[in-house]
């Protein structure tokens, strides 16, 4: 089945929606879809249903009622009835969906579309359709592929976990993730790779952000870079300016928002710690629990365990929006809502921009490309794992923060550390980063239960590196140089 013209990378969700929706027994089956809002689910379940004439019902926020008649409409609509299906209850319009079947009794695929919204007015919805899925029901129901789509990240996540109606029902479990960095730069067209990573730390890969929310509008040279954050993110006419706070109002177990903005912007400002984080808020840390557990159930956030101290962890912010509205905007809120104020914004928070969105950011894009895009040879063996970490230095009565730390494993299963790395976006690296990591190295060899012997060092650079720095990576492959052109296109 051919993927639908117009549809960007996806190949892989693509084709196991075919292979599921392709599947030719005769019962039932079910598949849960979910990620992010603005990636691309509706788009490609709705070209599913186009290629294979499924029914698609997209569902709104409303009330059971209103629900079941929006329903029997469409699924009027679509079998071409005169007159919409009047369901009292879902149990009975579940025993009409479950019994659809297409041409000559071929499969037919079914999408609920934002299924979050019907199970909150309807609870028991998830329990019917356990029920219609189920072994004694199969001979009352036809060869439906039944697709469950939402954005509710914590809400689609449970829907299969534990002891919850639908476990074990699902034979697709699909997550439609954003666009890495690399396939950000081509979903935009940008060629010149400074600017390609300085709109990828607002935007991140999240493609309804290339095109509807910008109507194609893309900077093109690095001179137009902030007129087009003028144009497009800073400007209250334009949907980007809000993104961030809709973002969160769109969550259903994101109540107290006042808190969870809070969370976001201590963790934007560089507080990474749980304690950082509330010390910023001026609250307990264990007061927070919650909030972090529900903003990491959402997708706003990840903890990071630090590579050194297994109780010690770092959150970061998920969707580079968010980092960009509460580091930048939030800020400055009364007066970017004001026509003419948001160049003034712009140009006095370059510092911040720098440090708390492009520094972060390009950090962490670094640690992807060492985690899925780097050679073992540039490595030094396989990696199992790429984390962040901090070293204790305790002649110097201090500890060492590292951006990039690479462990892999022997034949013989035994871990050791393939490599450190410091990431710089603004700065020429030299010798003086050099020997940093390399002091750093020496401490880690230091250390009990470390194996550090053939530790490499890694430099990554947004502005390149001093020529003595590179002569001696020329001569030591243990050192090993990473620009901007190797981090988008090289291993």
């Amino acid at each position: 089945m051919a993927k639908p013209a117009g549809m960007f990378d996806r190949d892989f969700e693509w084709s196991e929606l075919v292979r599921f929706a392709s599947y030719s027994g005769s019962e039932a089956t079910l598949g849960v879809v979910s990620g992010r809002r603005r990636q691309g689910k509706t788009f490609l379940l709705d070209g599913l249903c186009r290629a294979e004439g499924g029914f698609f019902f997209a569902a709104s926020e409303a009330t059971e009622a209103e629900s079941l008649r929006q329903f029997g409409a469409a699924l009027a609509r679509f079998q071409e009835r005169r007159a919409p299906f009047r369901f009292a209850h879902w149990e009975e319009a579940v025993e009409v969906l479950m019994s659809l079947a297409g041409p000559g009794g071929r499969p037919l695929v079914v999408v609920l579309d934002e299924f979050p919204f019907l199970a909150k007015a309807s609870p028991e919805l998830p329990s019917l359709l356990q029920r219609a899925l189920g072994p004694q029901a199969r001979r009352e129901v036809g060869p439906v592929r039944l697709l469950l789509c939402g954005s509710a990240l914590s809400f689609m996540g449970s829907l299969l976990a534990g002891t919850a109606p639908l476990r074990g029902r699902a034979s697709l479990e699909l997550v439609v993730p954003t666009l890495d960095f690399r396939l950000a730069t081509q979903f935009w067209g940008l060629t010149d790779r400074r600017l390609a990573l300085l709109v990828n730390s607002v935007v991140g890969g999240t493609p309804a952000y290339g095109r509807e929310f910008v109507l194609g509008d893309a900077p093109v040279d690095l001179d137009d870079f902030g007129p087009w954050v003028l144009r497009n993110v800073l400007n209250p006419g334009r949907p980007l300016f809000r993104e961030a706070r809709f973002l969160l109002a769109e969550e259903p177990d994101l109540r107290d928002t006042a808190l969870y903005h809070g969370v976001l912007a201590a963790i934007a400002q560089g507080n990474h710690t749980r304690g950082g984080i509330a010390g910023y808020l001026e609250r307990k840390s264990t007061d927070l629990g919650h909030a972090l557990t529900v903003l990491e159930d959402t997708g706003m956030i990840v903890r990071e365990p630090d590579a050194f101290h297994g109780k010690r962890s770092a959150y970061r912010i998920a969707e580079p929006i968010l980092t960009f509205y509460h580091a930048l905007m939030r800020p400055e809120w009364s007066d970017l809502e004001r026509p003419g104020r948001a160049p003034a914004v712009w140009e006095r928070s370059q510092a911040t921009f720098r440090s708390k969105v492009v520094g972060p950011h390009f950090e962490q894009v670094c640690r992807t490309w060492t985690r899925w895009y780097a050679d073992p040879g540039t490595l030094g063996g396989h990696r199992s794992r790429v984390e962040s970490g901090t070293v204790p230095d305790p002649t110097a009565k201090t500890s060492h923060e590292l951006d990039l730390v690479v462990f892999g494993r022997d034949e013989d299963g035994r871990e050791s550390l393939l490599a450190i790395g410091e990431a710089k976006w603004n700065d020429v690296m030299g010798l003086g980063h050099l020997h940093r990591l390399e002091h750093i190295r020496t401490l880690l060899r230091a250390r009990n239960g470390v194996q550090a012997a053939d530790t490499r060092l890694l430099c990554f650079s947004g502005a390149g590196f001093t020529d003595e720095l590179r002569a001696l990576a020329e001569r030591d492959p243990a050192v090993q140089l990473i620009d901007l052109d190797r981090l988008y296109d090289g291993q």
